[in-house]
């Protein structure tokens, strides 16, 4: 019989990524998904309470002090997410972020399927330092790990460093999951927050995949 918190391996195209955390995630998600159909953008987004981390605390990436700060909500299981991370995002680090103009700030916002959502957030937070490589390879693979996320992830956590007695007991972690979805709710609930994947620019709202021509247009013109 399976341990509570188990993470087993992949069968065929169903993937059971763990039977603690990961179940917690998937009812979690699936709460998350439906809530945002419903969502409405604020009258007003209040800069304050949209830098603010929550408790496990915000990745970014970018100087303190960049006039622009770009606050991304994505997840690793949208193709659309991927598409900006590997055609926009290495131009944004390059011109924008390597230069001082601008600080981004992600957030996990997962989406179906939950579990797996969840669990890629979790590797990354548990590769400390290596958590943008992480995500980066997260999508740059998406294709490769959709159909069998156990072993991707795997393969993606050894290539980190991470031993897979410590994948799985990060898999474990019921706490985490829990605190990835307050991020998620939280964005629902207080920003309006209704798909993935979706930035804010200096507070303004953007829905949807920025091609790498538009990021002078949003970018330059913020910039004193």
């Amino acid at each position: 019989m399976a341990k509570k918190n188990e993470v087993t391996k992949t069968s065929g195209n169903k993937t059971a990524l763990g039977i603690g955390a990961i179940v917690i995630a998937a009812v979690i998600g699936f709460g998350i998904y439906y809530a945002t159909r419903n969502a409405s953008t604020p009258a007003r987004i209040s800069l304050p309470d949209l830098h603010t981390a929550g408790p496990l605390g915000d990745k970014m990436i970018g100087s303190a002090n960049a006039p622009v700060t770009i606050v991304e909500y994505a997840s690793i299981t949208c193709p659309h997410c991927a598409t900006f991370h590997i055609e926009s995002y290495p131009t944004l680090k390059e011109k924008y972020i390597d230069t001082g103009k601008v600080r981004l700030i992600f957030r996990e916002f997962p989406t179906q399927p939950a579990k797996v959502a969840i669990s890629g957030f979790m590797l990354a937070r548990c590769a400390g330092d290596r958590y943008f490589p992480f995500i980066n390879a997260l999508f740059e693979q998406q294709q490769q790990w959709r159909n069998d996320p156990y072993n991707g992830f795997l393969r993606i956590a050894k290539q980190a460093g991470m031993s897979q007695q410590t994948f799985e007991k990060c898999l474990e972690d019921t706490k985490m999951a829990g605190e990835i979805e307050n991020v998620a709710k939280r964005a629902v609930e207080k920003f309006g927050v209704e798909s993935t994947p979706t930035f804010f620019i200096n507070g303004r709202k953007f829905e949807g995949s920025i091609p790498v021509a538009d990021l002078p247009k949003l970018i330059d013109p913020l910039i004193k």
